[in-house]
């Protein structure tokens, strides 16, 4: 919903309650007391479903001109995720791709952190939400450049 706003709300058989509330105390306590309120009225008023659509639709703008400029490699990602994925080929290594988009100020991720199995996936991740949108066309021209030079395209 928004940067800071951090709340939310379980459904869950009642035998797991207890569990639950035990979690929730011994990693937060509880949610400020502003907080539940507000986010209430934002479910209730409609607001949440509002704020919902306009981020699809910005993701979904996103995704596309990242498509159109990565048009040359095996784009992964939903398209009104604010996230893709750019599997590697060739010699190119994560690291080295990671590093020298580093070094012209395009900052992206290799897929390592993000691995849920041991089986780590030989791509970058980028995040299409982290950039303007009027900057996002020349950092990801960026990305492509440094793609086709370690991707021997």
């Amino acid at each position: 919903m928004a940067t800071g706003l951090r709340f939310g709300f379980v459904a869950a058989p009642p035998a797991s309650v207890p569990l639950i509330e035990r979690a929730t105390r011994a990693t937060t306590w509880n949610t400020p007391a502003l907080i539940t309120p507000i986010a209430s009225e934002w479910l209730d008023d409609g607001t949440v479903t509002r704020l919902e659509a306009q981020k699809r639709a910005d993701a979904r703008r996103r995704q596309s001109i990242a498509r159109e400029i990565l048009e040359d490699f095996d784009v992964i990602g939903h398209p009104t995720s604010y996230m893709l994925r750019i599997p590697l080929s060739g010699e190119a290594r994560a690291d080295r791709v990671a590093a020298d988009l580093m070094h012209q100020n395009v900052p992206v991720s290799t897929a390592e952190p993000f691995a849920t199995t041991q089986d780590i996936p030989h791509a970058i991740r980028l995040a299409l939400g982290a950039v303007d949108l009027d900057v996002l066309p020349v950092a990801l021209h960026k990305v492509s450049r440094v793609l086709h030079e370690q991707m021997a395209y």
